[in-house]
């Protein structure tokens, strides 16, 4: 485990496989893992709190302990952004989120204009408390609307209604120059005029970020279990469409694959994921991937969040680890690369890969050859085909991988 001493050591000093001029970007990822309903569309590391309260205390107590025990990993490099995702976060006390965010600046080499974004379900908004998030630091909300529709709010399982969800948006507006509303279309039943409406009552509030993702059956969910009826791949197909139309209309950029923003509003912690950046997680289930000169680390904590609190008590809360082979290396890249619409330079595939681009050239022919990427000696790039067909695209680096 890279978390001992010895550990470390080796980390930053043993050969590996790699070898990396600099470091990328560095990120903290906090999870909080309990929500007031499991939705049966949701495979995310949430655990519905039946009690009078979740054990805030104990928890604040365990991640402070997790990142402690991480931080020599990443000793003197400063964190661009930190991402407080969940679950519900909002469902922490004003107070709570305080003094996590004060064992943030504590512990960490803040940058003085990081992006502090929280994630917040309408069913929890109240306006103080929002005020007092603002004033701890959080500069930017991310709110899980999903519909303004009644009846589909009730299909997804939401604990929110329509009114609420207008009061979330209205509250939020108010608190946060800088916020995100989170929709989801295809959904059980959902015909293309109730998606538009969806849509367009987002646009509304004029929200400088828009995540607008298609609905998944994701295995080990209510919904893979008694799948719902959904509308047909023309019908999701044309709402996808339409919705690329309308928000550019609107003045948004699509700049990754369910991600719309207004100029200079794009969400700058996931644009680090999408660019292969570094980031620490802490809390329970959170994952990591760190960069060291000459290997690249990926790690999972405990997953339950009584586990985690009692593992990171004891300086354990690391449950797996490995380091990420050269094979790997251009698959992962290429996962998160491709998303975005812009591509990647490069410089950017050499730098945070430690790999030259000789590695990846057989599987760069193939998709140019299907017409799935276009480049150039400086920058590569998904084109729209490549982008409707993504999955397809990153296998091609999945095979050049395993052969």
């Amino acid at each position: 485990m890279i978390g001992t001493r010895a550990g470390v050591v080796q980390a930053f000093t043993a050969p590996g496989a790699i070898r990396l001029t600099s470091l990328p970007p560095l990120a903290l990822y906090v999870h909080f893992p309990w929500c007031v309903r499991k939705c049966p569309y949701c495979d995310f590391n949430s655990h519905e709190w039946k009690g009078e309260r979740f054990p805030e205390d104990d928890y604040l107590d365990a991640l402070r302990a997790d990142l402690e025990q991480a931080l020599p990993l990443v000793w003197g490099r400063q964190v661009h952004t930190v991402f407080i995702g969940g679950g519900t976060p909002s469902l922490l006390s004003a107070k709570g989120l305080d003094r996590l965010l004060s064992d943030v600046r504590a512990l960490l080499p803040l940058d003085a204009d990081a992006e502090i974004t929280m994630e917040a379900n309408p069913g929890t908004f109240e306006a103080e408390k929002f005020a007092q998030f603002r004033a701890s630091g959080v500069n930017r909300l991310s709110v899980g609307i999903q519909s303004f529709n009644e009846a589909h709010l009730k299909a997804l399982g939401r604990i929110h209604d329509k009114g609420d969800a207008h009061r979330a948006v209205e509250i939020a507006a108010r608190h946060f120059e800088n916020f995100n509303l989170d929709l989801m279309f295809a959904l059980p039943r959902q015909t293309l005029d109730e998606c538009r409406a969806d849509i367009e009552t987002a646009l509304s509030f004029a929200p400088p970020h828009l995540s607008l993702y298609h609905l998944t059956l994701e295995p080990n969910t209510l919904f893979a279990k008694f799948p719902p009826a959904l509308p047909d791949d023309d019908a999701s197909a044309d709402m996808q469409e339409w919705i690329h139309e309308r928000t550019a209309t609107a003045g948004y950029e699509r700049y990754e694959v369910s991600a719309y923003a207004q100029p200079n509003r794009q969400c700058k912690h996931n644009l680090n994921y999408w660019r292969f950046g570094d980031y620490l997680g802490i809390g329970a289930g959170a994952h990591t991937k760190l960069s060291f000169a000459h290997r690249i680390v990926r790690q999972a904590r405990y997953k339950h969040p009584a586990t985690f609190i009692e593992q990171a008590r004891a300086g354990t809360s690391v449950q797996e680890e490995h380091e990420v082979t050269a094979h790997e290396l251009p698959f992962e890249f290429m996962l998160n690369a491709l998303r975005l619409v812009e591509g990647f330079p490069v410089h950017r595939f050499i730098e945070r890969t430690g790999l030259p681009m000789t590695s990846i050239e057989p599987a760069l022919q193939e998709a140019e050859r299907r017409g799935l990427i276009e480049r150039t000696y400086e920058k590569i790039a998904p084109t729209p085909l490549g982008q409707r067909f993504l999955n397809d695209l990153q296998e091609l680096f999945l095979n050049d991988r395993e052969g």
